[in-house]
């Protein structure tokens, strides 16, 4: 029997960072969803507070060394890997010297980091040049966490659309209550620009708020997860007025991931490949 494909995009994943709500549901999703008879991939950004020692991280030789463009400037992609302990899974790790040394994830000394938006872009198309390399085609590609909000536009607005890894992928994103205030660059959506998109696109990017880039997130997606019971009223309201399937939160988490891995179930199409 053929396992359908999930690949999990997360901002954050315990131990590896604080064990706030998002870490631990970007570790114990994974691990509920490859236990009911999926193939799992998870990825995650090497931020600068992952204790590499500690968490026996080592770099994947033969899949590092692309150079991502960015902002007409060429960024080499490192990829490490580690073992979740006591359970079969691996974690990516989207790395690279410009982006992840600073010893914080998206906040430094209670401020945004001034390129967040430069990272998420470089942490979104690392983890497509990745799976390219990995010759591996997702049924499905779960984003969660803001940070890794940019997938979503790169795989239904750029060329990665029509790449066959992707082509058939279904989005589904999570929404926490992780606002922030300030915007990200206001220059976004020309770094954006020079890999796709259209007008209806850049109506979003043009003020690159939390609230902003969450919409465009949900406009490319196929269905939205509810994970707090205080999500932001107005991405809520977004989702039903585009008529996106929404699983709603539930505290009771085996219930909760049970409810998601059905949703899953009906939007999946199976690889035959």
């Amino acid at each position: 029997m053929i396992k359908p494909k999930v690949l999990f995009v997360n901002q954050e994943i315990s131990p590896y960072l604080e064990n706030t709500y998002l870490a631990d549901m970007g570790r114990y999703l994974p691990q509920f969803v490859q236990d009911n008879g999926k193939e799992v991939r998870i990825f995650m950004p090497r931020f600068g507070n992952v204790n590499e020692r500690k968490n026996q991280l080592h770099e994947v030789i033969r899949l590092s060394g692309i150079n991502l463009i960015i902002n007409d400037a060429d960024h080499p992609l490192i990829i490490k890997v580690a073992s979740l302990p006591t359970v079969r899974m691996q974690i990516y790790f989207i790395d690279n010297e410009d982006y992840f040394q600073l010893k914080a994830d998206v906040v430094h000394n209670k401020k945004p980091i001034a390129d967040n938006d430069e990272r998420s872009i470089f942490f979104a198309r690392g983890v497509l040049e990745t799976i390219k390399k990995l010759s591996w085609r997702p049924a499905l590609i779960h984003c969660s966490g803001w940070f890794s909000m940019m997938l979503p536009f790169f795989v239904k607005r750029t060329d990665y659309k029509n790449n066959p890894f992707f082509m058939d992928s279904k989005i589904v994103v999570t929404l926490f209550n992780d606002d922030f205030a300030q915007m990200l660059d206001v220059n976004l959506v020309k770094k954006l620009k020079v890999d796709g998109g259209t007008q209806k696109d850049w109506n979003f990017y043009k003020e690159p708020t939390y609230v902003n880039i969450m919409k465009a997130a949900i406009s490319y997606s196929d269905g939205v997860v509810l994970a707090s019971d205080n999500v932001n009223p107005e991405l809520i309201e977004f989702a039903k007025e585009n008529k996106k399937h929404i699983v709603e939160y539930s505290p009771d988490k085996d219930k909760f991931f049970s409810d998601i891995n059905a949703f899953y179930d009906s939007i999946i199409v199976i690889d035959e490949d």
